[in-house]
């Protein structure tokens, strides 16, 4: 069951970095298409800059799961190296379950805040007039998924399916020489 649980939130957080790349490559995209409309065609932009703005925070809101799961995040080994094996476990837990609280909260507080923009249907002080409930959802939604991917590392290690760190015993003591 729990085997069954972290393999759904890889899933999830694949699926969330693939939606980050795409998010990326339409950025691209529509600056480019900013860039020919605003220097060769010589016309204003209205919702270029706000769009890019909007979909860069989303995919690094959204793929931020996926770059949990893959470890892509910077981390700094060199105190884990030189634990025990217990030692190494409990301080991968406590780092694993401050930010999986940490994600808790700002799922709650982006929550809370999305449903301010949507009851009070707040729009963008530019010139699209952006219902602003759209972009902001990315909050919430980013954070409750990253906190899922860090409930499935915590049970990774509970049931021994990740070592702490990525480090076993033999690597540590390679590392030390």
């Amino acid at each position: 069951m729990i085997k069954k649980f972290i393999d759904l939130v890889a899933i999830i957080s694949r699926l969330c970095g693939i939606s980050a790349a795409l998010m990326i490559l339409l950025s691209v995209l529509v600056v480019c298409q900013m860039v020919v409309v605003r220097y060769v065609l010589q016309e204003s932009v209205i919702w270029q800059t706000e769009l890019v703005t909007y979909l860069l925070i989303a995919a690094t809101l959204i793929g931020s799961p996926y770059v949990l799961l893959t470890k892509g995040h910077v981390n700094v080994d060199l105190v884990p190296i030189y634990l025990k094996r217990r030692s190494r476990f409990y301080l991968a837990l406590f780092a694993s379950v401050s930010s999986w609280l940490f994600c808790l909260l700002m799922t709650w507080l982006g929550f809370e805040f999305w449903l301010e923009a949507w009851e009070g249907n707040w729009l963008s002080e530019s010139v699209w007039e952006v219902r602003l409930w759209i972009p902001y959802a990315a909050l919430p939604l980013g954070f409750a998924i990253i906190s899922l991917q860090y409930l499935a590392d915590i049970l990774s290690l509970f049931t021994g399916l990740e070592m702490p760190f990525g480090i076993n015993d033999a690597d540590a003591a390679e590392m030390e020489e």
